[in-house]
């Protein structure tokens, strides 16, 4: 007996003692600043309650948008652009986008994210108070993404200022001064795109329907903010630019349809972030706006090349590439609102519309929209701004039949004669808006730098001219 209380007396002392050699080994460690158990604990704690409601799933599904976005302005956009043009001026071409994925996410950094999502009034935000991105991180802001980190959602919503202005560029493609493209997209994205952004989508924004906005303006992914706006802007600067040389006597066609097509390609699978990504979640609304994406690209093809084959006898590959882009353009601000069929509607009446702005509006008024800027993202995009206001479904997105207030009593924004009005201020300030400032932009760029190269850069071409290169050296 005496030695089984010997045995148990000299067990304990060895717990304790083990005890006591922990405790000593923790203070020191924590007397020499290397991280206890304790410590780690209690930073993990402090970073789960950091960053509350986060949600894995919607937070990869955001990251994976903004990749698709981006691939629309590389290589999308670029091959779309570059194949359109001739083969002097596809290096220039191509450079107009790329250069504006740096260009661009430089002034979201400094001010433009600010601008856009930022507190401030009805019309812009602070710049200040995200001056470098302090205060975008881990946490979620809940008035724009409550699951996903408010860092992700800023690096989704830099994507769409990168290629809103690279679109722009197909009208002033193969005339243009690369110094003063550099001008006009600090300027235009600074006085035009980051204040559209705030009006719309920001906090306060006048035409915000879900967040304090004073005329309730349904635009789930860029109806006016993106389309709308570059496509007016392109044409204020086709008519201000002037004509390419030759234009329209002398034909001049694509130099590589092949490339365009494969463009056309790669913009409709980035398309799918653009619109459905617009969800900020991986739940169903993000899958319906997939659909209305996808449905209404296909019914605009057909639509395009079926009237192109009404009008000409034939069917082009580049027409159908194109209504495909038209489709994509015009569901873009009601890809979250309207159903599959409202989709499809919406794709054939875009293939039309923007076959006939592309061919007839353009030959009768007599512009140089290089690649049919205007005709197929302005034109597109008005349409599906107005045919949103009568599509628009409460069984799509319920949001819009429990947020908008007026009064102090709940108003339905579903489709309706009461909407479409509200639909149509929002374009019609989005047109005077983004013209009148872009009016003004390139009167100051041709002040300080002049817009066109000369006319025997023009002959030569833009690549060899502005960038001292050529796109084939057989």
């Amino acid at each position: 007996m005496h030695c089984i209380s010997n045995r148990r007396i000299s067990s304990r002392l060895v717990v304790l003692g083990l005890l006591l050699l922990l405790l000593t080994a923790s203070s020191a460690l924590a007397a020499t600043g290397v991280p206890t158990v304790e410590s780690r604990l209690a930073e993990l704690e402090a970073k789960v309650n950091a960053a509350p409601g986060i949600d894995n799933g919607d937070n990869a599904w955001l990251l994976v948008s903004s990749a698709l976005v981006l691939m629309m302005s590389a290589p999308g956009l670029i091959l779309f652009y570059g194949g359109l043009v001739r083969q002097k001026n596809v290096l220039g071409t191509m450079m107009h986008s790329l250069v504006l994925m740096g260009l661009v996410s430089v002034l979201w950094v400094l001010f433009g994210y600010s601008m856009a999502f930022g507190e401030g009034n009805a019309f812009c935000g602070n710049p200040f108070q995200h001056f470098l991105l302090r205060g975008v991180g881990a946490v979620p802001n809940p008035d724009y993404g409550a699951t996903v980190p408010e860092e992700s959602f800023m690096l989704f919503q830099m994507m769409f200022a990168i290629i809103t202005p690279a679109l722009i560029s197909g009208a002033v493609a193969e005339r243009m001064k690369f110094s003063a493209w550099l001008l006009f997209t600090v300027l235009w994205v600074t006085l035009v795109y980051f204040p559209l952004a705030h009006m719309v989508w920001g906090k306060g924004g006048m035409f915000n329907w879900a967040l304090g906005g004073k005329i309730p303006v349904l635009d789930f992914a860029g109806g006016t903010v993106v389309h709308i706006s570059s496509g007016v802007s392109a044409l204020v600067c086709a008519l201000v630019l002037g004509k390419r040389l030759g234009y329209p006597r002398e034909p001049m066609p694509p130099h590589n349809v092949v490339l365009s097509l494969i463009g056309t390609g790669l913009l409709w699978v980035g398309w799918f972030g653009f619109n459905a990504g617009s969800a900020v979640n991986a739940g169903k609304l993000a899958t319906s706006a997939f659909a209305a994406t996808h449905f209404s690209a296909s019914a605009a093809a057909l639509s395009w090349a079926f009237c192109e084959w009404w009008q000409k006898g034939r069917p082009s590959v580049l027409g159908a590439a194109s209504g495909m882009v038209a489709g994509l353009a015009t569901i873009t601000p009601a890809s979250g609102f309207v159903s599959i069929p409202a989709a499809l509607m919406i794709g054939l009446a875009a293939g039309a519309t923007c076959y006939f702005a592309v061919t007839h509006l353009k030959s009768r008024f007599g512009y140089d929209d290089s690649l049919d800027v205007f005709g197929v993202h302005g034109v597109g995009s008005t349409l599906g701004m107005l045919m949103l206001g009568f599509l628009a479904s409460a069984l799509i997105n319920p949001a819009v039949a429990i947020t908008w207030k007026q009064g102090g009593q709940l108003v339905s924004l579903a489709g309706g004669a009461t909407q479409f009005v509200n639909q149509f201020k929002g374009v019609v300030f989005t047109m005077l808006f983004a013209g009148t400032a872009t009016f003004v932009i390139l009167k100051v760029v041709n002040a300080l730098v002049g817009l066109r190269v000369s006319e025997e850069d023009e002959s030569l071409g833009l690549d060899l001219t502005q960038h001292g290169e050529s796109a084939y050296n057989d």
